[in-house]
């Protein structure tokens, strides 16, 4: 059964959010730290997913559809300031993987998330930041031929194909390292800190 209302409702918060991201990419702010409207953005699509998944469970392709499921991890994987309810949609995702009902490739780029957020590898080597020599790099991740062996049961490219990949979007979109390496590492840990990452 497709529940039509929540799916037209998760595209259009995801279709909010990824908005407000090409505004911030137009303008060069992308890169410049967490932009205070797009946490509210983030916090607002989070807070509305978490009102349809009591009402349905996890959005999954055969509740919502393709798009909006897709849409619903969109969501999930933006809500960087909510650690809880991250880890409650992973579980839940996780379940719906098992049952051939989302897209395991949306479980290994949440598992990656949270586990860079709480400081820890990650297995599949998804999440990106920019490293001391200002260049976008993967996160600390465990063994580079485990990584790509998982990579490549999820029909992904290699780690180091997915860096290149990586490095051209940031160009075309015109990021740029921070300006105080450091500095930033420093601001993010702090922000971890006060969201409850760590």
């Amino acid at each position: 059964m497709i529940y039509h209302e929540f799916a037209d409702q998760l595209i259009t918060l995801r279709n909010a959010d990824l908005a407000f991201r090409e505004k911030l990419v137009k303008s060069g702010q992308l890169g410049e730290g967490y932009h205070a409207e797009m946490a509210k953005i983030h916090k607002h699509n989070a807070e509305a997913l978490d009102e349809i998944m009591e009402a349905i469970g996890y959005p999954s392709i055969d509740k919502v559809g393709q798009e909006a499921s897709a849409a619903a991890w969109l969501i999930i994987q933006h809500a960087i300031g909510h650690p809880q309810f991250m880890k409650k949609c992973a579980v839940l995702l996780k379940a719906a993987v098992t049952e051939h009902k989302a897209d395991p490739k949306n479980l290994a780029y949440l598992k990656d998330r949270i586990a860079v957020f709480e400081g820890k590898p990650q297995l599949f080597g998804t999440q990106f930041d920019w490293d001391a020599n200002g260049e976008l790099s993967p996160n600390v991740y465990d063994d580079l031929s485990k990584v790509n062996e998982r990579r490549k049961i999820l029909s992904l490219n290699t780690l180091e194909e997915q860096t290149k990949v990586i490095r051209q979007q940031a160009k075309d979109e015109n990021q740029a390292p921070p300006p105080d390496y450091l500095k930033r590492k420093a601001e993010i840990e702090k922000w971890k800190k006060s969201v409850g990452w760590i």
